[in-house]
């Protein structure tokens, strides 16, 4: 699960959960397949819908001596599920 980054908690995705809809980052490298799969292995549910877009952030410049780059870009995905299907909570303990 690599190219999973982490899952998002803003308002629209809150209000997305009741839709059965989960919103998650993902690195921009993967594919729509990749990630299907790695949904429906891991949690053991069915995915019947995927929708992406691009952050409209740009990635935070970073210089390598002479060379100016970017950190990579994320990608945001919205997944729908199956109707009686659902994804728990990931709870972080802290310490």
């Amino acid at each position: 699960m690599d190219g999973i980054k982490y899952a998002v908690f803003t308002e629209k995705s809150i209000r997305l959960l009741g839709n059965n809809q989960y919103t998650s980052n993902v690195e921009s490298g993967s594919t729509r397949a990749e990630i299907k799969h790695w949904i429906e292995l891991f949690f053991g549910v069915k995915v019947i819908a995927m929708n992406s877009h691009r952050l409209p952030v740009p990635g935070k410049g970073r210089r390598m001596g002479p060379l100016m780059g970017h950190r990579m870009h994320y990608r945001r995905m919205i997944i729908t599920l199956q109707p009686g299907y659902s994804i728990p909570p990931l709870i972080e303990k802290r310490t």
